[in-house]
């Protein structure tokens, strides 16, 4: 899979953060992933959508072991249809939402949050936009 995307924000990535992704599903393989990672670089969220089995898969990697994989089976991504996955956290859970549909809460694993400092979004499929933003940030509060 190709490096699609990378944000890296040293005070933390959770809670509040928002990541947007939009794209194209133009092939039937599972080539397409986001991931949390913290400051040493364990996986604190991995998300997979798998056209495969029509599931949405989440788990993390950490010291060196994948944890307990939760599965979603609601799917509502149509292979060869454009797709929007938007995935959000607040103080307890990571929460998944594809095509406007919620798919899966995903309770943290790993503390602290403000460790959670890296997104990437790996894919072989076409991406359109994707945008990591922080809610309720105001103009005023970044400098400008």
């Amino acid at each position: 899979m190709t490096l699609q995307f990378e944000a890296f924000y040293a005070g933390g990535l959770a809670p509040g953060w928002n990541l947007l992704v939009q794209g194209h599903s133009d092939s039937g393989e599972d080539k397409f992933e986001i991931n949390f990672l913290s400051e040493t670089g364990d996986i604190v969220f991995h998300i997979k959508p798998r056209f495969s089995s029509a599931t949405i898969v989440a788990n993390t990697f950490q010291g060196g072991h994948w944890g307990k994989e939760e599965v979603s089976n609601v799917f509502p991504l149509v292979l060869g249809e454009p797709f929007e996955m938007e995935v959000s956290s607040d103080a307890e859970h990571f929460h998944v939402h594809a095509q406007e549909h919620k798919v899966l809460q995903f309770s943290h694993r790993h503390r602290p949050l403000a460790a959670i400092t890296r997104v990437q979004v790996l894919s072989d499929h076409r991406l359109a936009q994707v945008e990591l933003a922080r809610r309720g940030l105001s103009w005023e509060d970044v400098g400008y």
